[in-house]
């Protein structure tokens, strides 16, 4: 159930912030299409820790690249 809930808070930010932002990802898939992936696969913990652990890797000293949870 808060599974759900933050995902749809994830679609939300997609939705309404993200498009203003631009394109700033290194990663394939965006970090918050990584977020939602991670939730599904691994819940509400370790998916939480792993989406943090990937917007942390993910400024301008990362080389990027694919990366799925």
């Amino acid at each position: 159930m808060l599974v759900k809930f933050f995902i749809f808070l994830i679609r939300i930010y997609q939705k309404t912030l993200s498009p203003f932002l631009g394109h700033s990802c290194r990663y394939e898939p965006s970090c918050s299409n990584y977020a939602i992936l991670a939730l599904q696969k691994y819940g509400l913990i370790k998916g939480s820790l792993k989406a943090i652990w990937r917007i942390l890797r993910c400024n301008p000293w990362s080389k990027g690249g694919v990366d799925y949870p």
